[in-house]
Order: C-alpha cells, then structure tokens, then sequence
C-alpha cells in the first residue's frame, strides 16, 4: 500500500523537502503528482527526522507547497535492461529517445550498482586497438583500465571520441564480443545530433548503446547519465560476457551539476566550490571499470574532461587522476599547427601499458619502439628551447637531426585522418622508419637485437 504525502515545506531550486515522512530509503524513487494530472520523477537525496530532500528530475518549475502529492516507491532508480538496447539511444534516466519504442527488460537494475569487491578483480591484460598512433603506440589502452582524455574547450575531443567508437575494437578475437557504451552529459543539440549521426552514418550503431543528457536538461538527470550508462554496461558486460567500452564525455558538466546541486542542499564547498565528497564521488563511477574473477566480460573507461581554462590542476581532473591509470592529454598548440588528433605526448601516459602490448599481444619490438619515440621527442623538446635562443642554423648537426624528427613526428606519426585507421602494425612500422632520422649511436633505449630487426638500413657502429 502506497502512501501519499502533500507536506512539502520548502521548494529549493530542484529540491523539494517533505515533512512527516516514514519508512523512508535514501535513494529512493518519488512520483510527484501535480494537481492537474502531470507527474515527474524524483529521487530522495538526503533524510533529517521526519524530512526528505528530493531531487525532481524533470525540475520545480510549477511546483508549489500545496499543489503536490509525493508518493514514494520503496525502490531505488532502476533501469530496463535487455539485449535490446544495442542500438538504441537513452535520455539520462535510461528511457528510449530514439523513437523506437520501449525495452521490454530481461532484468530491471539500480543504477548505483554495486562495487567490485577488490578480491574477486583480475588484472588487466590484452590491449584495446583504437587505430590512433599516438594512443596504440604511445598510450596503450589496456581492457579493464580506465584511461581518462583530458581536453580544452574548443578542442577537438568530440571528434576523437567519435573516431574512438568507430574504430575500437578487440584483436584476435571474435568481434561480436565487443560493444560500446556511449554516454554524453550537458552536451548542446547540435553536438548530440553528430555524434548519431556519426554513429548512424559509420554502421557502428548496432553495437552502441547511447545516452544523451542535453545542456537544457535538469542537471539532477546529468548526475544520473553516467550511472545509468555503467549499470547498462554492467549487465553487458556481465550478463552477456561482452567486452565494453565506455565513453564518457564531459565528465566536467557532470561535476558542475554536482556542485550545483550541492550548493542547493547548502552543503559547505571545497576547492573551486565543489563539494568535499567529489573525490569519492568520481571513484564511485571510475572504479565500475574492470575484469571480475569467473566472468569472461570486461568495462573499459574513457571519461573525457575539458580542463577549465585549460588547468590541468584544477580539482577535476586532478582528483580523476588519482583515480585512474593515467591520461591522454589533447595540447592547444598541436591544435594550432593544424595537427589531429592533438595528443600532447610528454605529459600523456598509460600505466597499464606495460602490461598489454609486446610478445601474444601486439608486437615483441613494442616496448622499445615506444620507449625510444618517447625518449627522443623529450630530446626534442629542449633542443626547440636551444634553438629559440641560438637560432636554428647555430645548431649542431645531431641538434638539426632531432628538429627533424621532430617535425616528422608530428605530421606523421600524431597526425592522422579523422577517418584513418592504422593498425598496430602499421603504427610501429611507422615509428621506426621515423626514428630512422637519428643515428643508431642516439637510440639508446633500444637493444642491439631490436635495432638489428627493426631499424631501417641498420649498420652495426654507424
């Protein structure tokens, strides 16, 4: 038997407070119901005695004290889920948008989940293919990791989420396997539109699954949309025996939705006035990525963050990098010079590469292919910082050398087509014949017998 309150006492932006509550769950699903028929959606946020805090999804606006029931489900939020939703596009609480009519769901799940208990986790292995250089190479997306993009406004991170999608793709396998979980907060229209039409025009959307949260969507629902996109990729992962992707983009439109809602419930801020739980807040949704003991099904994460004002110190992104297992770095000059996908590679890493990539997994000559570009670009670098001060043509002539590898670098090997996949193969072939530039005697990240098989006219002492 179900239970109607009208006494709500304080309307807070989109907060309601109801007073003489019991029974109670935090989490739980509210309908309110509107003197002339309308209902929305509600969440309960937080509980004080006899008063409940609820989040309305769909807002406040024409609510008042008197002219609304609450009824309480005595469940949490849940989302329907079934095979079916491959293909389909979700609004943040996981209901079709698409046109396409309802999911008739195998299971209903809470959105929260439930974590995975660190014994039962196994590590990492096995590399995801993105057909990008500059992260197969160089930043090695490992199944199981969570590897976040770090971007700036105006970048280009929604089209290298798209390429992303398109792209991915497990190797050596059976490709049915693999499936991809989209999910977009606060985004505008016009972008929602490209990253469907994206998908749709590319063939990939039978094996997406997308949830879009609109900028001119509540922010309560864009604290929703990612929780709501992993328990879908939960239910692939582990019911089904998928390996998923997950892409997150923005991460921080969700993180200012939760600084606004905090300071609805006056709760004290923190740095930059986000709420002291924001750490613990962000791993509840970063540590939903990983491999459990007993399923063959795998979470994969990419969240991408625009930095604010391009500061990568800046409380988002730094408290996800304590989380995660690395960073991807997108760079404003590479931008500027025309280079995509604009991987900033010195500060870019992976931690988990190590692990992935060499003999069974991608190339045994990997390792030190990537260590020597690393090294030599770094090289690079304080030569560019040399010959701003000296000139170029003061340079001596290994100094030119490196200049030269340098530009090559990034006009080749960063630099790719928005449409361009290369295989990892290819990627390595290509990071050799660019370190071809250098003289043998400056690969000195590279054992003998590697340079011996992979070095382009190698000459032992040249």
């Amino acid at each position: 038997m179900f239970v109607e309150y009208s006494g709500i006492v304080n309307i807070d932006g989109p907060l309601i407070a109801i007073q003489g509550v019991r029974g109670v769950s935090f989490e739980e699903v509210v309908e309110i119901r509107l003197d002339g028929g309308e209902r929305r959606m509600g969440r309960v946020l937080q509980i004080e005695d006899d008063i409940a805090i609820v989040q309305v999804f769909e807002g406040t606006s024409g609510i008042s004290l008197s002219n609304a029931r609450v009824r309480f489900s005595g469940r949490p939020l849940e989302v329907r889920l079934s095979p079916e939703i491959l293909g389909r596009v979700f609004d943040g609480l996981g209901r079709p948008i698409d046109g396409f009519g309802d999911i008739y769901p195998e299971v209903r799940m809470d959105i929260n989940g439930s974590p995975m208990n660190p014994i039962s986790r196994r590590y990492p292995r096995n590399f995801i293919q993105t057909g990008i250089s500059s992260i197969d190479g160089l930043t090695t997306l490992i199944r199981g990791q969570k590897l976040p993009i770090f971007s700036g406004s105006g970048l280009a991170h929604n089209e290298l989420a798209v390429q992303l999608v398109r792209q991915a793709k497990i190797t050596g396998e059976n490709q049915s396997g693999f499936a991809i979980v989209f999910a977009a907060m606060g985004v505008k229209n016009d972008v929602a539109d490209y990253f469907k039409k994206s998908f749709e025009d590319s063939g990939v959307i039978d094996h997406v699954v997308m949830f879009i949260n609109l900028a001119s969507d509540p922010p309560v629902e864009r604290i929703v949309t990612p929780r709501s996109a992993l328990t879908a990729a939960e239910y692939l992962a582990f019911n089904m025996n998928m390996d998923i992707l997950v892409i997150m983009t923005d991460i921080t439109a969700y993180c200012e939705a939760l600084r606004e809602i905090s300071s609805s419930k006056g709760e004290i801020p923190s740095r930059k006035g986000f709420p002291g739980y924001m750490y613990s807040d962000l791993a509840s949704l970063y540590e939903r990525a990983g491999l459990i003991e007993g399923s063959a099904g795998t979470i994969t994460q990419i969240p991408i963050l625009t930095l604010p004002n391009d500061d990568i110190t800046h409380p988002i992104p730094d408290l996800t990098g304590y989380i995660t297992e690395g960073q991807i770095v997108l760079d404003r000059d590479l931008t500027q010079k025309g280079v995509y996908p604009p991987v900033s590679i010195l500060p870019s890493l992976s931690r988990l590469m190590k692990d992935g990539i060499g003999k069974g997994f991608t190339r045994e000559d990997h390792s030190s292919c990537s260590t020597q570009l690393f090294s030599s670009y770094a090289r690079v670098q304080d030569v560019r910082a040399l010959a701003s001060v000296i000139g170029e043509d003061e340079l001596s002539e290994i100094d030119r050398l490196y200049m030269e590898f340098g530009r090559a670098f990034e006009t080749e090997f960063i630099t790719q087509g928005m449409d361009e996949n290369r295989s990892v193969e290819t990627t390595l072939d290509l990071g050799w014949k660019l370190l071809g530039i250098l003289p043998v005697g400056e690969l000195d990240r590279v054992d003998a017998e590697t340079l011996k098989l992979r070095y382009p006219g190698y000459q032992e002492g040249a």
